[in-house]
């Protein structure tokens, strides 16, 4: 089992990639819901039942017989574990349509993300509301500068792996690409892919069945 170390914790790579989906739950829930079990998370996301047990012992310990978790904090203990307390910074590349929205979105610090800043093959550094738009020359010496360890990619016209590699020699340490193409990054580096017109295929097959 491949496990990585986030905050100095060894997580299974499977298990810190549903832990977002837990917390975005239990931060749903009402006030008045103090406890909550592993058996109620695992219905709610429809999840397997020893799974979402053996990833929630993983970062809080077993919960109590007949009662489960403590709903505040089990919500704590998740953050803990993947360094909600700081904020981790990231940096997009690729400062089109989809780009310049993913710069504009302010949720990604509910979960741990701040974008400082944009890049693009532009020269001329430019402004998307609060945020930089830096000339792509420049990401090595600004990652370093502002301790990024995350980067988004949303360039197009085959530059993908061009720009992985950029940021990978930025000492980026997780990849968010949003190019069909298949990165390649070295081990010790967290690459997650979205394939948006896969899974646009995927609900069109749905409801023409």
């Amino acid at each position: 089992m491949r496990r990585w170390q986030i905050n100095g914790y060894s997580i299974p790579k499977a298990t810190l990639g549903r832990l977002p989906q837990y917390l975005e739950y239990l931060r749903s829930l009402p006030e008045i819901r103090r406890t909550i079990s592993a058996t109620a998370i695992a219905k709610a996301l429809s999840l397997g039942d020893v799974q979402v047990r053996k990833d929630l012992a993983a970062v809080s310990g077993a919960g109590k017989p007949k009662i489960g978790y403590e709903t505040d904090k089990l919500i704590t203990d998740i953050e803990t574990h993947l360094g909600y307390e700081r904020l981790t910074n990231a940096v997009l590349v690729g400062a089109g349509k989809l780009g310049r929205a993913l710069l504009d979105y302010d949720g990604f610090e509910d979960f741990g993300v701040k974008i400082v800043a944009g890049f693009d093959c532009n020269e001329t550094a430019l402004k998307n509301g609060a945020k930089d738009i830096l000339p792509i020359r420049d990401i090595g010496a600004y990652c370093r500068e502002h301790d990024v360890k995350l980067g988004i990619i949303t360039v197009g016209g085959g530059s993908a792996q061009d720009v992985c590699d950029k940021l990978v020699e930025s000492g980026i340490k997780a990849i968010w690409s949003f190019d069909p193409v298949t990165l390649k990054v070295p081990n010790g580096v967290l690459l997650k892919q979205e394939h948006l017109a896969l899974s646009l295929e995927y609900l069109n097959n749905q409801i023409s069945e």
